[in-house]
């Protein structure tokens, strides 16, 4: 038994469409952007992250700004003295830069930053080591 014609156009048709779908989604694919791992992030990048994230999440003032961005500094130049020589102390410095930041903050901005500092710390852990 032979098709009709109209069995036959909706083969066609149905090709037609079935080609439409998947070159849609082929160029859907194709001009997808796509994560660029090769880029390094600078430490300044970071640091107007995480300024940004401080002053929208505590609400901070500016004075508070000003002095965070103070400790920040101050804590830098430490890490830059010990890092090589003395890796131990590294850790103390994070916990004087973490007190001196709680310092400066209300009881309310203190409840977040420890929220932020525990989602941190999370993200820390679940990354691969060498990451």
């Amino acid at each position: 038994m032979r098709p009709s014609k109209a069995t036959a156009a909706v083969y066609v048709a149905l090709v037609f469409l079935s080609g439409v779908l998947v070159g849609g989604f082929g160029y859907r694919l194709y001009s997808a952007s796509s994560v660029n791992a090769a880029r390094a992030r600078s430490s300044e990048d970071y640091r107007v992250r995480y300024v940004t994230e401080m002053r929208n999440r505590l609400k901070l003032n500016e004075q508070q700004v000003e002095e965070l961005n103070a400790i920040l500094d101050a804590t830098r130049e430490r890490w830059r003295e010990v890092r090589e020589r003395y890796k131990p102390e590294m850790k103390s410095i994070q916990d004087e830069q973490v007190e001196r930041i709680r310092a400066i903050l209300d009881p309310a901005q203190r409840t977040e930053y420890e929220k932020m500092r525990a989602e941190r710390e999370e993200r820390s852990k679940s990354k691969p080591p060498g990451c």
